[in-house]
């Protein structure tokens, strides 16, 4: 009788953890659909993020599918700065790491800024680079 008593919990934590990647199949599933629309997207556990042309959208991955959508146009951001515990970080010069890691999209007709959760200083630096790189691309089409 105690031997049953004590493999319960064991029994009880093997369900919990089949259970929890149970529900992040589902997640990355239902983004694997949602992120067919976009030329470029990710997704980790604190947000998916997809690029159409100049638009970006951004939201929270849950089971049936992102939550929380938002969508906003590069030709309105003025700047992009990535956010390391709240401080702004140089793309070229990446800490090693970090408790919190975001994106922010600062707007020229707004005082609203957008931020975008990441969980790797890496992938923020890359999609940070990556969308610095279109943001100038487009500003200088615009000049032309």
């Amino acid at each position: 009788m105690e031997r049953g008593l004590l493999w319960l919990p064991l029994l009880v934590m093997f369900f919990w953890l089949a259970w929890q990647g149970s529900k992040e199949y589902q997640k990355v599933e239902a983004y694997r659909a949602w992120a067919e629309q976009f030329e470029r997207a990710k997704y980790d556990i604190y947000s998916v993020l997809g690029q159409k042309g100049n638009n970006l959208t951004w939201g929270k991955p849950t089971p049936k599918g992102p939550i929380k959508l938002e969508t906003f146009s590069l030709l309105d951001v003025k700047e992009i700065c990535l956010l390391v515990d709240e401080k702004k970080v140089d793309l070229k010069n990446l800490p090693e790491k970090g408790r919190s890691i975001e994106l922010e999209f600062l707007f020229s007709e707004s005082p609203d800024s957008v931020r975008v959760p990441f969980t790797e200083i890496p992938l923020a630096g890359e999609w940070g680079k990556f969308l610095q790189g279109a943001l100038e691309s487009l500003r200088s089409q615009a000049n032309q």
